[in-house]
Formats: C-alpha cells, sequence, structure tokens
C-alpha cells in the first residue's frame, strides 16, 4: 500500500537531513506505529506519505514514495485527498470551518460527493466518534481532546483508504483515547483500512498495531512485528520497562500478559508528602460561564488550596473544565462569581511583569507563547525578560530535548519541541506558581523523565505546580495530590495513589498489573525489590 524508496529529505535552510535513504514497505490492513525521539522526524514521515513534503514544505526530497500505486512526487496533497486521510498533530491549525458538522462535511463538498451521501456519512462518523452532542458546538468553544476527535471524524467521512494520525490520543482522556484507538483498530480489521499513526504515549496504543517503525537517533530505521521491536527499543511504556526490571523471558504487550506471570514483588506503600508551606494559590466558590445564562456555568462552586512545594494534578474527561480552571489563574477565564487569589492577590490586579514573577502559565497550544521568529531569537528575549544570564532559556531547552539550531523558526518546530520552548521560556523566569496545561504533549519518555525531574526541583525551591493532563503515567511519577473535575464540578482532592488506583480507567500500567502492591511507577518497583 506504502512503499518508500531510498528517500532522503532536507528542509530548506536546514543543516542536516531528516532522514537519508529509507526504504520500507506498508502492507495495505495494517495497523503501523511511528515512534522515535521527540523531534526525530515522525511527523515529516507522514506528511512524505500524502505529498505535504515536500509540496507544502519545500525542501530537497530524492529516492520514490508510491501511495497504491501513486506516486507522491508527481500527485500534490489534494490530489491524493480521495486515497489518504490526515489527522495532524495540532488540529486546531486545520479547521477552516466554524461549526463541528460543518468541518465534517467540508472535504466531502470539495470532492463533489452528493448531498445525500453526505449526510449519511456525517450522521455515521457522529455516532462513531460520540460527537452526535457537539455537533452544533462552535469549534473554538471545544476543548482540544473534543477537537482532536473532530479533526479524526473529518478525515473519516470521506473514507480514505489509508489514514495516518500524528499523535492522535495526546489530547484525550485515558477513555476518549481508548475508544479511539478501537475505533480505528476495528477499521482496519472490518474494512481493511492502513492506519499509520505517531505517537508516544506507547501504553495506550501498542497492544493495537501490528508493526513498529521505530526511527532510531542516527536516522535509520528498524520495521518490525510490534514485540520483536520492543525487545531491544530503546522508547518502551511502562509495561515493558516494568517486565525488563523483573526479567520476564517473552515481553508482555497488554496488563493481562504480565497478569498471567508469577513474578513476586514485595508491597511498597507510598506515603505522601506533608505539605508545610504557604499558600500560593487559593479558590473560593468560584463560578465561570462561557454563554449569557449564568445558570450555564463551565465551573461551578469550585474551592481549593494550593501551598508551596506541592505538585498536585488536575484531571478529568474531556471538557470537563480542566483548562477553564487554569485560565482563571491568570486572569483569562469569564468569573462569574467566587475569588481566585494567587500570591494573596486577584492574578487580574497583576501588571504584566508582575504576573510573570508570580504565575506562570504554558497553554495547551504553546505556539501561542512564542512570538519571534528564530528559536535563538525567542530564547534570548526570554533572557532579557525574565532578568536571567544570557544563554539560561536555550540551556534549559538543549537539557529537555537536546539541541535544537537556534536558526529555525519556532513554527518548524515538532509538537513536543515547541512544548518544550515554550516550557523553557517560562521556567527561566523562575515564577512563584507554575501552571501547565497538557505538559507533555508530543514528549517521548526521556524528555518526559527530564521535565519531572525538572519539575521536582522547582517545587523543592518554595514553590508551587499545577499541572492538569490526561498523562496518568506523568501523574503517578510526579504529583503527590490529584484534584479530578467532572462537568465543572471538583468531585475529589485525594493523594496520587488513592485517586489513581480508585478508577480502573485513570490507573498507571504498573498499578494495573501490579494490583493491591502499593505501587504506581517502575521507579517504584525497583526501590521494592532493592529493598527485598
Amino acid at each position: 500500500m506504502i512503499e518508500f524508496k531510498n528517500v532522503s529529505l532536507i528542509y530548506p535552510n536546514s543543516e542536516q537531513t531528516i532522514i537519508e535513504n529509507l526504504s520500507f514497505k506498508l502492507n495495505e490492513g495494517e495497523f503501523v506505529l511511528v515512534i522515535g525521539q521527540t523531534g526525530i522526524g515522525k511527523s515529516s514521515i507522514l506528511r512524505l506519505m500524502n505529498g505535504l513534503v515536500p509540496h507544502h514544505t519545500g525542501g530537497i526530497l530524492s529516492g520514490e514514495i508510491e501511495v497504491a500505486g501513486r506516486s507522491t512526487r508527481m500527485l500534490r496533497p489534494g490530489e491524493l485527498s480521495d486515497l489518504v486521510g490526515v489527522v495532524p498533530q495540532n488540529p486546531a491549525n486545520g479547521f477552516v470551518c466554524e461549526i463541528v458538522e460543518d468541518e465534517i462535511a467540508f472535504t466531502m463538498e470539495t470532492l463533489g460527493i452528493p448531498v445525500e451521501v453526505m449526510r449519511k456519512r456525517v450522521e455515521e462518523v457522529l455516532d462513531l466518534l460520540a460527537l452526535a452532542p457537539l455537533r452544533d458546538r462552535n469549534i473554538s468553544t471545544l476543548s482540544g481532546g473534543e477537537q482532536q476527535r473532530v479533526a479524526i471524524a473529518a478525515a473519516l467521512v470521506t473514507q480514505p483508504k489509508v489514514l495516518l494520525l500524528d499523535e492522535p490520543t495526546s489530547a484525550l482522556d485515558p477513555i476518549a483515547a481508548e475508544e479511539v484507538l478501537s475505533i480505528l483498530h476495528r477499521l482496519v480489521n472490518d474494512l481493511g483500512l492502513t492506519v499509520i499513526i505517531a505517537e508516544h504515549r506507547l501504553e495506550r496504543v501498542i497492544q493495537f498495531v501490528d508493526r513498529i517503525l521505530l526511527i532510531n537517533g542516527s536516522g535509520d530505521v528498524q520495521l518490525g512485528e510490534t514485540r520483536e521491536i520492543l525487545l531491544s527499543s530503546p522508547i518502551a511504556p511502562p509495561l515493558v520497562e516494568l517486565a525488563r526490571v523483573t526479567g520476564f523471558e517473552e515481553l508482555p504487550l497488554t496488563i493481562r500478559e504480565f497478569r498471567r506471570s508469577s513474578v513476586e514483588i514485595p508491597d511498597l506503600k507510598r506515603t505522601a508528602k506533608k505539605q508545610r508551606g504557604e499558600g500560593l494559590i487559593e479558590i473560593r466558590g468560584l463560578n465561570c460561564s462561557y454563554k449569557e445564562e449564568s445558570s450555564n456555568y463551565a465551573l461551578r462552586e469550585i474551592s481549593l488550596e494550593i501551598k508551596s512545594g506541592e505538585i498536585v494534578a488536575l484531571m478529568g474527561r474531556n471538557g470537563a473544565g480542566k483548562s477553564t480552571l487554569l485560565k482563571s489563574l491568570v486572569g483569562l477565564s469569564p468569573v462569574i462569581s467566587g475569588t481566585v487569589k494567587v500570591l494573596g492577590r486577584d492574578p487580574r490586579t497583576f501588571t504584566s511583569k508582575e504576573l510573570i514573577s508570580a504565575i506562570g502559565y504554558v497553554p495547551q497550544e504553546p505556539g501561542d507563547l512564542l512570538i519571534e521568529t528564530t528559536v535563538g531569537d525567542e530564547c534570548k528575549q526570554a533572557d532579557i525578560d525574565n532578568g536571567v544570564t544570557s544563554g539560561k532559556t536555550f540551556e534549559i531547552l538543549t537539557d529537555m530535548v537536546g539541541p535544537i539550531p537556534q536558526s529555525i523558526h519556532p513554527r518548524d518546530l515538532s509538537e513536543g519541541q515547541k512544548l518544550a520552548l515554550a516550557l523553557s521560556v517560562l521556567l527561566s523566569g523562575n515564577p512563584r506558581a507554575i501552571v501547565l496545561d497538557e505538559p507533555t504533549r508530543g514528549f517521548d519518555y526521556e524528555a518526559k523523565r527530564k521535565l519531572v525531574k525538572m519539575l521536582k526541583e522547582i517545587a523543592a525551591q518554595d514553590r508551587a505546580i499545577l499541572l492538569a493532563t490526561h498523562d496518568v503515567e506523568l501523574v503517578a511519577e510526579l504529583a503527590e495530590r490529584v484534584l479530578f473535575i467532572a462537568d465543572g464540578e471538583l468531585i475529589s482532592d485525594d493523594s496520587t495513589a488513592t485517586s489513581l488506583t480508585a478508577s480502573p480507567a485513570f490507573a498507571p500500567q504498573v498499578a494495573k498489573a501490579l494490583p493491591d502492591k502499593g505501587v504506581l511507577t517502575v521507579s517504584d518497583v525497583r526501590r521494592a525489590m532493592d529493598r527485598q
């Protein structure tokens, strides 16, 4: 179905090739996962498959790429739209309509599909992706996860033979992510759809895929069966890492396979850290609404406090109100009633300079914070604005995701690299409180480990961190306390161990694999085995 023959690619003004002499073949009806480090070229490989690269991006391409016998060199993306559907890493940048139903129908309109056929297909994908209640909503009012589902629906509605998805579950809660992946798996099995997916959260997807395309740091590529690749892959989900630590002979890909073993792990009860610091964030009776009818609240009677030294996770399904709550801390939410205080003050009373030093905020779309034309200029300006030593911001960026050319434009970075750049700009300013919305989108496991280490060091400096995330593995590693929000209401405020084990949907892989052991992460297991 898709064949690369000695393909090499270099982007304009780039100092090195993205891929070099790449050859592989993907068969019809396969579910293939593309993995690799942040910024390694996963998105570029997907874009090569539908002709976006180099027709829209520029660059020098050598070799041949064929999709169902058609050459992407000879045909532009629009001429492949009947064959290839695409869900980009940041779907909000690709929407052309305001209303959900109009966006889903738009591509069919451009292809001239009859109205009666269009209507039937729209209804089918609305049901398939549980979007019927959102059909009349303005896309700009949807959560990031809801927008992701709309983008997938818009790609599926043309009934393509190949579907390319770049980080499709990164903004989805665990239940929604599993539903989407199950749908894709069913389409592969029932309709023979060929699905290629680039994803960092391997714990969600490895049980569904047939083969893995691993892009190594050296630029070479391995293509093989899922278990075969993961045996030696430097990138692996917690379950595989757990199997390595506990000495499995045959690598498990599912919790069920692991639990069939007789591995013995001693109990290790995690103890919550007692916080004694001052309150840096305080919310009392907060009500927010995006509509004129005051009874239709996005947030209802929210009350909470976060003290210095704490790392607190905010969780809940897509559209629950997490982002609205975070925005209220920097004066961006439509507050109807209640109080919000950061360092004892209403954030709306801070000057811009005061706000930056008091609370740092990175939204779901980190690119919104990047205003310069090169990475180097962005870092230099952050050094100046934050009053830190020249080179400090770039040093933080390099520590997080490795070296990035300073001459590159921020918009040409991968989503993970954009996030890392925005985080670096924030962290170099040393705000007392830090608020992060989905801070690991596009991050590989190594980048995530480095971020966890940085944030723990920051919290230890008598500062506070609040992060909204669907990444349960991150929460297990980082947070000491979890707030659960549902339909705009705070329904739970408890320790991480209690919160993550109370619901199977939000439990990390290690907790599922080793129930009743008091462990949440591979690090917990290592400590338990060392103690034994």
